[in-house]
């Protein structure tokens, strides 16, 4: 009885990942052809419908995987507060805090690199529409509970969040956010590491090492 349960079980797995594995596929396809057409058409024109059109499939098909047309460009973004908490608790135990901070979002700014032009494209779109930059704004706020309690983590346990963590967490935030408004700016001539560690150099504590501050082209 034992074998025949395990085996179930191993087979109910085996196909909840292959569901997931099928709707995240689609979920990118999705995403593609709604960037494109917001590209093309400008976010407030096109409508739901308009969407399901061109990636043809019903409205309630494209509504089963995104509740909204915000979600469809900013479901790019989802995973990045695990993935930089992640990071962030894996950073040696004697860094500081702030360095610390820095070197976790590595791990999110990693795609600019791979892929400058599409991530160009996309921060500028969601830069330049109001709807997109509000709704990015708002989810990033998430963001920071997880790395608060990836901070308090380095040094007790997550029920010992203090309010200096706290405000370095979103420090770290609006540094990010910064950095990518210059990088924008520059029309991704400018190099995004630089411009990050020029971000947070600004309010490094006198005595923690300070990053080179001069952009560097690509």
């Amino acid at each position: 009885m034992t074998g025949a349960a395990g085996r179930t079980s191993a087979s109910a797995s085996t196909r909840t990942n292959t569901r997931d594995i099928a709707r995240a596929a689609v979920r990118g396809e999705l995403t593609q052809v709604a960037f494109e057409l917001f590209r093309r058409e400008g976010f407030d024109k096109v409508t739901l419908d308009d969407l399901a059109a061109a990636a043809g499939v019903s409205r309630s098909t494209f509504l089963r995987y995104f509740g909204s047309k915000e979600e469809a460009v900013l479901a790019a973004f989802d995973g990045h507060d695990r993935r930089v908490a992640d990071a962030l608790r894996a950073r040696p135990a004697d860094e500081d805090d702030w360095t610390a901070l820095r070197r976790a979002l590595d791990t999110v700014i990693g795609r600019y690199h791979e892929d400058p032009a599409g991530a160009l494209a996309t921060t500028r779109l969601v830069r330049e529409t109001p709807a997109l930059r509000a709704r990015h704004l708002e989810k990033q706020l998430g963001w920071r509970p997880a790395l608060t309690e990836a901070l308090a983590e380095r040094v007790g346990g997550p029920g010992s969040v203090t309010l200096r963590q706290t405000v370095r967490a979103a420090a770290a935030l609006d540094c990010l956010n910064v950095a990518l408004d210059h990088w924008t700016a520059s029309d991704g001539r400018l190099d995004l590491v630089a411009l990050l560690d020029e971000a947070f150099a600004a309010l490094a504590p006198s005595s923690t090492p300070r990053p080179s501050s001069t952009p560097r082209h690509r």
